[in-house]
């Protein structure tokens, strides 16, 4: 079993050291300050989503909906300073950027929806919908060293 274990994270270390060596990412230049100020967002975009999926989890479906808006959708935008950012992201950084907070307001209404008709499938496709654009944001971009 400890073998297994150290196979498993010497292959993971040697996979990670790969894709660092191999990243295609876009890189994407802003001042340091403005780089901590675009982690602390992501760091609690990850956190919304991690509250949305225990708030789905228990059935909350108005909560999920409040965390989504005020988080992640476009109501949040002044709160996170994205103005500030989005001037310094690529086009398509930034195009991406606001389809995820486009899809998080979308999401939040479906979720309310939801408290009433009990319609999970639609509430998990729009969260879905939300992630996809943060894989596809990450996948394409990176911060600049």
């Amino acid at each position: 079993m400890r073998v297994t274990s150290l196979l498993l994270v010497i292959t993971a270390s040697l996979a990670s050291a790969v894709c660092v060596a191999d990243d295609s990412r876009q890189p994407v230049s802003m001042p340091a300050m403005m780089q901590e100020h675009m982690r602390a967002n992501m760091r609690d975009h990850l956190l919304a989503i991690s509250e949305i999926q225990v708030a789905l989890a228990s059935g909350h479906y108005d909560a999920a909906a409040e965390i989504a808006e005020k988080r992640l959708g476009m109501t949040s935008l002044d709160a996170h300073g994205a103005r500030h950012v989005a001037g310094f992201m690529p086009d398509g950084m930034r195009a991406t950027g606001t389809a995820m907070h486009h899809a998080a307001s979308r999401f939040a209404v479906t979720s309310q929806e939801a408290a009433v008709t009990g319609d999970l499938r639609r509430v998990l496709e729009g969260l879905a919908e939300v992630t996809r654009q943060c894989v596809a944001c990450h996948a394409g971009y990176r911060l600049a060293p």
